[in-house]
């Protein structure tokens, strides 16, 4: 593997990099973007038993509040917060806990996007480097055999350490934007069956 690398010169170690975090943040999403963690099927359900039991208390709203909780749950405390005014303006409290919490979802996938599309152009930046040492190796009484295989291959590890990175880099990417919108949506549909719940326009 070393030897790989330095073969493969300098430019590689920017890709290296690269590829570190991008693996970082797919694994970290992996992690924090489940279902199960986001949007639990079951807080509905726990949600309306608790308030038709003790009402929008205050150990149930800090509760539902927590940072560090589901998302869904941070969605229901603000309409609980609400619960006494009418639909439209729990509604709008929802929606605006909503942008919020859509926006940490998608924490770091824009450094994943940018992973995505800055390795091809990294690569082709070691290419051309590869290239000047192949032109480099070049002389009057002929070329020098060492240069010019150095310079063959920091041009093509680098093209292919480039590719490498960016074709799951942009998988990911695009995976992990489509379970956030996803995501989005069933919050919003568990949102409104919670406002219709407690304003009596739904059975629950």
């Amino acid at each position: 593997m070393f030897a790989l690398l330095e073969a493969a010169g300098w430019p590689i170690w920017p890709l290296v990099l690269a590829s570190i975090i991008a693996v970082a943040i797919i694994c970290e999403r992996a992690w924090s973007l489940r279902g199960s963690i986001v949007a639990p099927q079951e807080l509905l359900g726990q949600v309306i038993q608790e308030y038709r039991q003790n009402g929008a208390n205050p150990q149930l709203l800090a509760r539902l509040a927590d940072p560090d909780g589901a998302p869904l749950a941070q969605v229901f405390a603000a309409g609980l917060k609400n619960v006494k005014s009418t639909p439209q303006v729990m509604k709008e409290a929802i929606d605006e806990t909503g942008r919020a919490v859509a926006h940490k979802l998608e924490f770091l996938l824009t450094t994943l996007g940018t992973i995505a599309t800055i390795s091809p152009l990294l690569g082709l930046l070691g290419t051309v480097i590869g290239m000047i040492e192949i032109f480099g190796s070049q002389s009057p009484t002929g070329s020098n055999p060492i240069v010019l295989a150095h310079g063959i291959s920091i041009a093509l590890y680098n093209t292919a350490m480039g590719l490498i990175v960016a074709i799951p880099s942009m998988i990911f990417y695009r995976h992990y934007r489509n379970k956030v919108d996803s995501l989005v949506v069933e919050m919003e549909s568990q949102a409104v069956k919670l406002v219709e719940i407690l304003h009596g326009e739904r059975q629950g």
